[in-house]
């Protein structure tokens, strides 16, 4: 029994040595089997220096356990004796569970670790051929593949071999394995073998040289017939070969199984065959192949088979992967795989993921192959498969910068590290971080992180991800600043046709226009080209993730022209984290938006203030819109300041819109369309109501003061009285006046025109402003009509003479401008006229269904096509808003929530009131929620309003980026809009027409 003393000095010592488990870890060192190490004081200081001390200790127990009685002297022995081979074993058992529990099945391959020629220390593909030799089946394979990993893994934890050289061994490994597998496989048959010239590329990580502990073996098969076989016959049996080889190697036996062997990546995937003849691979990949695939075939390396074959393989696909770059579809391509997968990475994960994540291996690796892609074709010294190797000829070749060439060498060898240990604990396939306290201890030890190892950890790892996640963009921009920089003697920089060449491959259409802007912007010694040095190689990324690179390039270098002299511009892009990506987005997304800008650049403060993009409401935006038409001189300059408001507003509104419907780095995308169309329809109803408002104010003071001599209210119909406007619609609008007491009728009248026809003159001024056209033509006797009238004269002309048409066109009347109470007079005159008690009769129902079968006939567009104009096609706008307002006029009177001028807010009561299906309203409302957002699209991207998809490519991506759609999905957007209008208008004719 052990005496307390001894027992208390023994966990004392047990836990300064790194065990967790003191009390476990003395009940295994007193057990018998350990008599001869119990005691050692060397063996201890070897356990605690084991990435997991309870787990090494725990090893070697069942290690010792598990050899005959006769052999234990001899482990006990050299494990006292040897100190490289003490540290080799412990150190295996203290970071893989997995390796320990194939020693306690295979106790003699201890042996394996004990003695260390020069060879052993870089061991290649010869080495662990010999080690696989006496294999026959596979089992004894998988035993002999260990025994074979447990050096590696040995040399790996001991820190004898860095982690780019183990990863080459784990490869070798792999080569040799796959040679092994193909030998059981041709002794199991030899007429098959006859028959056919087998040879194995290996792809991904194994070709690469670069393979996990545990991965995928990515492999692609090319067979030909044997002399004196037919080919068909010859591919039959290389494909049964092949798949007998995959067997081997990835079925499940008593001894596990080694890894999957993944041919996928051959031509048409898993549809296609297993195995092709080498003019077969060749016709597919002329013909059909994607980028990506070219891609792929960056680490293609024959491995084994027929050597002869599998390099003529590689010498024939070589010239096809450097000549990818020249591909019709590369650009696109490529802005599609810039993109972070991480949208099938379950939300729990994202954060735990070492490949996939934000600051990934696979940022690195992508980056990496990309720029080989580009300019792999012209440097034949950029042909690399190894992630590391190729990084370090972008940098000798300035093709990256060696700082960030460096930085990200440190961070991908630390995150390899990481996923080497991660995976060896128990021979798993995984890329997961793990989560629990005492995995990431073994982690952090494993990795050298002894004072603190789950903190330090943690902060090594979110250090090394922040790196990549910073430079993964900038590499790929920063060498086109040094192209046209000023280098200090010695640096290689990028000649200007490899800038030229990435710059293609980005999306830029005029390479050489965006050399000189880079050039413009980044050029000379001064404090406004260094930040502007620092700012462009992230805001080139932000443009070349748009439709219209060069647009954003431009746009940016017309702001700095304008605004380079100010103090602030470049210190608000620099330090406020959003204002650069926000502008990035803003100037890229098409003309609307820059052109506002560019009116007036120190509205590019509004992208960095929080507050910024939020609209302002029309209480707040008439109060400055008058507060500054008092103070203008004369009415010209009083409404162009209430002009310049409005522009400035445009600009926050359009500019929000942009930014929510693209998402940033730290905000997604905003995921309800229908709240970007009520919040652009809100903020330009608010913003035209407020600027004629303005104009009433200014046109009055002219002429009679402070006070006319009739009072005047404008009220809004159509989209602006229903708060639904978008960017390039006019202001529908109705005047109506009431002459002051003792004020002469015709004098009043005659004060009420001259308003009116002031306001229009000075709302269309030609000025560097957008003009607010106004649009009266809905009034009594349309263009026939008075432009303006007294309240009686409304009154008198609607009760004589209305039209079902003119009730139909009150459902959207609401005070907009002027003298309140009027307005709100003008809409108690009007409500019976637009919800009749008890709804209309079939005669005026009738009548409304001929007006709208009249004007889809008369009023579509010549040659337009009706499937995708988005105003009167079919399921647009106009179908919706018919439906919508037949329903508010036959139950208005008796359904409150219906006596609304809002088109959406309308539909959702029909819904709630039971007179339309909940899957009816859906329809409707998602149709012109698309509609609406089509043509604001098209506003955005051309500068001028249209109802119908642009037919420019660059116009209609851009069109499709903003309602969400990825780059090449064009084709897509447009059928979606066709199945969703065609729905809606199925709704239609059923609500509508009844049929």
């Amino acid at each position: 029994m052990t005496a307390p003393g001894r027992r208390s000095s023994t966990f004392t010592r047990l836990l300064r040595h790194g065990f967790t488990d003191p009390s476990a870890a003395g009940r295994l060192l007193d057990l018998d089997d350990l008599a001869p190490l119990r005691d050692d004081a060397v063996l201890l200081d070897a356990l605690g220096a084991t990435a997991d001390p309870d787990l090494a200790l725990r090893g070697l127990v069942r290690l010792v356990e598990a050899q005959p009685p006769a052999d234990r002297p001899a482990l006990t022995t050299t494990l006292l004796a040897a100190k490289p081979f003490r540290d080799r074993l412990l150190g295996v058992l203290g970071a893989s569970e997995a390796l320990a529990d194939h020693l306690a099945r295979h106790p003699h391959d201890w042996q394996a670790l004990v003695t260390y020629e020069a060879a052993d220390l870089h061991p290649g593909v010869a080495e662990f051929e010999r080690g696989l030799a006496e294999a026959v089946d596979p089992v004894t394979l998988r035993v002999a593949y260990r025994r074979c990993l447990l050096a590696i893994a040995a040399r790996d934890v001991c820190g004898s071999a860095a982690v780019a050289q183990t990863a080459a061994e784990l490869a070798d490994l792999a080569t040799a394995t796959l040679r092994a597998a193909l030998r059981i496989a041709t002794a199991a048959a030899p007429e098959d073998a006859a028959r056919c010239r087998l040879a194995v590329i290996a792809m991904g990580k194994c070709g690469g040289n670069e393979l996990n502990y545990v991965s995928d073996v990515d492999v692609i098969f090319v067979g030909e017939a044997a002399d004196g076989t037919e080919e068909a016959q010859a591919l039959q049996a290389a494909t049964r070969l092949a798949s007998h080889l995959m067997r081997i190697c990835s079925e499940t036996t008593v001894e596990g199984v080694i890894w999957p062997v993944d041919a996928n990546l051959r031509p048409e995937g898993r549809n296609g065959p297993l195995v092709r003849t080498l003019s077969s691979h060749l016709a597919y990949y002329q013909r059909w192949a994607k980028t990506w695939e070219f891609q792929a075939l960056l680490k293609a390396r024959p491995v084994a088979g027929d050597a002869e074959l599998g390099a003529a393989y590689v010498d024939a696909v070589s010239p096809l992967v450097w000549q990818a770059a020249e591909r019709e579809n590369f650009v696109p391509d490529v802005q599609k795989m810039r993109r972070r997968v991480v949208d099938n990475i379950p939300a729990g994960h994202v954060e735990r993921e070492l490949k996939l994540g934000p600051g990934g291996l696979r940022d690195v690796e992508f980056a990496v192959q990309l720029l080989q892609l580009v300019h792999g074709r012209s440097d034949a010294g950029l042909h690399s498969g190894t992630t590391l190797v190729a990084l370090e000829a972008l940098a000798a070749g300035g093709y990256v910068g060696r700082a960030d060439a460096a930085q990200l060498d440190d961070a991908y060898r630390f995150l390899r590290a990481m996923e080497h240990r991660i995976q060896l604990y128990r021979l798993r396939r995984t890329h997961l971080v793990p989560e629990g306290e005492a995995d990431l201890r073994r982690l952090g030890r494993s990795l050298g992180l002894r004072t603190d190892p789950v903190n330090e950890l943690n902060r090594e790892w979110k250090r090394h991800a922040a790196v990549v996640r910073r430079l993964h963009e900038k590499l790929f921009y920063r060498p086109l600043l040094d192209a046209v920089a000023q280098l200090a003697p010695g640096e290689i920089r990028l000649s200007p046709k490899a800038a030229g060449q990435r710059l293609e491959a980005l999306g830029y259409a005029d390479p050489a226009a965006a050399l000189r802007h880079l050039e413009a912007l980044s050029s000379g010694v001064s404090r406004k080209a260094a930040i502007q040095r620092t700012l462009l190689p992230v805001l080139l990324g932000w443009f070349a993730d748009s439709a219209d690179p060069d647009a954003g390039l431009l746009g940016f270098r017309k702001v700095s022209d304008a605004l380079g002299k100010t103090p602030w511009y470049l210190r608000l892009l620099r330090d406020e984290g959003a204002a650069a990506e926000n502008l990035a987005r803003v100037l890229s997304a098409g003309r609307l938006a820059p052109d506002l800008l560019l009116r007036a650049p120190e509205a590019v403060a509004i992208l960095g203030d929080p507050e910024g993009l939020k609209p302002r409401g029309q209480d707040h935006l008439e109060q400055e819109v008058l507060a500054a038409v008092g103070r203008a001189g004369g009415a010209e300059q009083a409404v162009a300041a209430a002009r310049g408001v409005r522009r400035r507003e445009l600009f926050r509104t359009a500019a929000a819109d942009l930014i929510a419907s693209y998402g940033t780095e730290d905000n997604p995308r905003e995921a309800d369309p229908g709240a970007l169309v009520d919040r652009v329809g809100r903020a330009v109803t608010d913003l035209n109501a407020a600027t004629i408002a303005g104009a009433l104010r200014a046109a009055v003071r002219a002429e009679w003061g402070e006070e006319l001599p009739t009072r005047f209210a404008v009220i809004g119909m159509g989209r602006f009285g229903g708060h639904e406007l978008g960017y390039g619609s006019d202001a529908d609008v109705l005047f109506v006046h009431e002459p002051r007491e003792g004020v002469d009728e015709q004098e009043a009248a005659k004060a009420a025109n001259r308003v009116v026809t002031e306001m229009r003159r000075l709302l269309q001024l030609p000025t560097a402003d957008p003009p607010l056209l106004i649009d009266a033509d809905l009034r009594p006797e349309g263009k026939s009509g008075p432009m303006v009238r007294t309240l009686k004269s409304y009154e008198a002309y609607y009760r004589r003479w209305s039209l079902v048409w003119e009730s139909q066109a009150l459902l959207r009347a609401e005070p907009m401008a002027g003298d309140r109470e009027l307005g709100q007079r003008f809409v108690e005159l009007v409500d019976p006229l637009r919800y009749p008690m008890e709804g209309l009769g079939e005669e005026a129902v009738r009548e409304i269904r001929r007006l709208k079968a009249r004007m889809e006939t008369e009023r579509l567009p010549r040659g337009a096509d009706p499937t995708l104009h988005a105003k009167l096609g079919r399921g647009g706008l106009s179908d919706v808003e018919w439906t919508v307002q037949l329903l508010q006029m036959r139950h208005g009177w008796a359904e409150p929530g219906l006596r609304t001028t809002r088109t959406r807010e309308a539909l959702a009561a029909a819904h709630a009131a039971g007179l339309i299906g909940t899957e009816e309203a859906q329809t409707l409302d998602e149709a012109w929620v698309l509609a609406t957002r089509v043509r604001n699209a098209v506003m955005l991207v051309r500068g001028r309003a249209g109802d119908t998809f642009p037919s420019e490519p660059r116009e209609l991506a851009a069109v499709g980026r903003y309602l969400g759609y990825a780059p090449g999905h064009v084709g897509e957007m447009v059928d979606d809009y066709r199945r969703i209008t065609r729905r809606a208008r199925a709704v239609m004719e059923e609500l509508f027409y009844g049929a």
